[in-house]
């Protein structure tokens, strides 16, 4: 190859790899555009603020958890769940593993045992614990006064559950109906 040649390609080269980067760039803005498009989308579905006050909420007896769902799904765009849960001495929720939902569990007044895991400890008002899918936990309401506490579920979705079992027909529950309904949302007793 002749230097002539050689010269005219390697600017045409320089050239083409300088132009490179700004066809990134445009990419690369297109890209944020699209997802400032799509973030402007959901921020606009949330934009009406829901105002709940304290006597408010969709409230449920749940298998004895007697709970008042303050925001489901439909107030957060599916994100999550915020419950709040008010229950007397003795009332608990026997071991069980979420696949899908992360859950935090934050006590408000009273006491309650939780274990997760392999560990149990003893809440008290103003104490939280977050309990990761996958991971088997339960709660028992302790102590002599009632419990009040805030649950947050992410995502959303399982106060659909909550609503079909409370549902069901008052008495002792039909454990075979409640594993059915909650195996519908990858929920299982240990």
């Amino acid at each position: 190859m002749e230097r002539k040649d050689f010269l005219k390609k390697s600017v045409m080269g320089i050239g083409a790899l300088s132009i490179i980067p700004s066809i990134n760039a445009c990419k690369s803005e297109t890209k944020k555009e699209n997802s400032n498009e799509t973030s402007k989308a959901a921020v606009t579905e949330l934009q009406n603020p829901k105002i709940v006050k304290a006597n408010e909420g969709n409230k449920l007896n749940v298998l004895g958890d007697n709970q008042n769902i303050k925001l489901s799904g439909k107030d957060t765009n599916g994100q999550y769940t915020l419950i709040e849960q008010n229950n007397e001495p003795g009332v608990g929720i026997p071991p069980h593993v979420h696949d899908n939902e992360d859950e935090v569990f934050q006590v408000l007044s009273g006491q309650v045992e939780m274990l997760v895991g392999d560990k149990t400890t003893i809440l008290q008002a103003g104490d939280l614990i977050f309990c990761p899918k996958g991971v088997p936990h339960s709660w028992k309401v302790v102590g002599e006064e009632k419990s009040r506490a805030m649950l947050s579920i992410f995502p959303a979705g399982l106060e659909d559950m909550f609503k079909e079992l409370a549902e069901l027909p008052a008495g002792p529950p039909d454990m075979e109906k409640v594993s059915a309904i909650c195996g519908k949302y990858n929920l299982k007793f240990v």
